[in-house]
């Protein structure tokens, strides 16, 4: 059996998605994840890709028009939040936590075809380090825009002109949630590119500027604990007011399911 057949064979044993607070999350392995969006590349399909952790979530239980611009996205889980709920509402976490800044990555490094990249977030420093280390990283790709996220409505149009002028395979916008789901949506179409990722962060990291957990926090599932040590001020109410509050929701959730089957 081919490769193709057996992820194909995986998919066919387990739901599409899992609702998680309203939200369609993709039921995929890290191989299937991978072979999906290649053949999305390989038929030029216009693609927009985001990833739901517990503060996306509720966000986009606050707010209706989010939640609305997620149903446009295929929406990939991330982080341990999101597992915790698979397993109290279907009772198992999901195949893999595709987060973006290891997924895409692992995405670029599977992918043996020369890809066209594109890059826009972040300032316009840690932008082009990023850039470089792209490059120098994946060597079979190659970067062919890139734009900081800071640019004005003026600026705009030019932007997505010269967007559309190089159509890369690939483009990473790391604006932040809810801004960049917005501007990929209502901005983007198959005349820009082909994948759209809303990356959040990842330019940030790459750029090296700020740092990422050690991988033996990651292995442990607590690279936002780490997150939250380095930014308190930032990050204290998305973590520990947010992440009870998620919780609560799924729980909601799951009461509000056993009720209607009952």
């Amino acid at each position: 059996m081919s490769q193709a057949a057996k992820l194909e064979a995986a998919s066919r044993s387990r739901p599409c998605s899992h609702d998680i607070l309203g939200n369609q999350v993709r039921v995929l392995g890290w191989e299937e994840a991978i072979f999906e969006l290649q053949a999305a590349i390989s038929r030029r399909s216009f693609t927009r890709i985001s990833f739901l952790n517990a503060h996306n979530a509720n966000l986009a239980s606050t707010a209706r028009n989010f939640k609305q611009v997620l149903e446009r996205f295929t929406v990939l889980p991330d982080g341990l939040g999101v597992d915790i709920a698979a397993r109290l509402l279907y009772g198992q976490p999901f195949p893999a936590n595709l987060n973006g800044t290891d997924f895409v990555p692992a995405l670029l490094a599977a992918t043996a075809t020369p890809l066209r990249i594109g890059l826009i977030g972040t300032t316009e420093e840690r932008n082009s380090a990023a850039a470089v280390l792209l490059q120098d990283r994946y060597k079979q790709h190659q970067i062919v825009f890139r734009h900081h996220g800071f640019f004005s409505p003026a600026e705009e149009a030019a932007l997505l002109a010269g967007l559309a002028e190089a159509r890369p395979d690939i483009l990473l916008v790391g604006m932040g949630v809810p801004r960049q789901e917005f501007w990929i949506a209502d901005k983007l179409d198959h005349r820009h590119c082909t994948l759209a990722f809303g990356i959040g962060a990842l330019l940030d990291f790459l750029s090296e500027d700020i740092p990422r957990a050690p991988q033996w926090v990651r292995s442990l599932r607590m690279e936002w604990l780490y997150r939250l040590a380095l930014e308190p001020k930032r990050l204290w109410r998305r973590y520990i007011l947010g992440n009870p509050l998620f919780l609560t929701r799924v729980l909601r959730q799951k009461i509000a399911g056993s009720a209607g089957g009952a």
